[in-house]
């Protein structure tokens, strides 16, 4: 009788240790496609000028982080967002995500909003002419955004392409 007690107690010791075992991640943070299966909410975005209408382009992707330092307060600008057309790097601030069940080792999905405000979006024009403004030459222009994030020990992710954008530049 005592032996079988003690392999309850050895099968429920072992099943306790299984439900609570932190996820696997590497200490760098790796982000990936979401569930949706789309990084962008819209594939078309009229050029964010004054006469342009309210509209706001979301670039949502997956993430995990094993040792879960992802976030910062103060002023740390941790998530790049790199303009395919021109390599200019628009950064974003990464808030603090929490730790998840016992194990520093965090997963989910992060959006980052960007409102169409004037020139937050906008065309440039292969001729140099002026961006942000329509051009009757080029009705459209298109890009994506190549995506990286980085950690509090300063460790970055991998990249990750969005899907293409067109810009309606009139």
């Amino acid at each position: 009788m005592k032996n079988i007690n003690l392999l309850w107690i050895a099968l429920l010791a072992l099943g306790l240790y299984n439900c609570v075992q932190p996820p696997d991640y590497p200490i760098e943070p790796k982000i990936s496609i979401p569930e949706s299966g789309r990084i962008t909410n819209k594939d078309i975005i009229a050029q964010g000028n004054v006469t342009a209408l309210a509209d706001t382009l979301a670039i949502t992707f997956a993430f995990t982080d094993g040792d879960g330092d992802l976030g910062e307060g103060g002023d740390s600008l941790d998530v790049f967002l790199t303009d395919s057309r021109e390599g200019f790097v628009n950064r974003y601030k990464l808030p603090i995500v929490p730790d998840q069940g016992t194990g520093n080792g965090i997963s989910g999905e992060i959006t980052i909003r960007i409102p169409n405000k004037p020139f937050n979006i906008c065309c440039t024009y292969p001729d140099n002419s002026q961006p942000c403004v329509p051009n009757s030459n080029f009705p459209t222009d298109t890009y994506y955004y190549t995506i990286q994030i980085r950690d509090r020990a300063g460790h970055y992710s991998n990249t990750l392409d969005s899907e293409e954008i067109t810009i309606l530049c009139n």
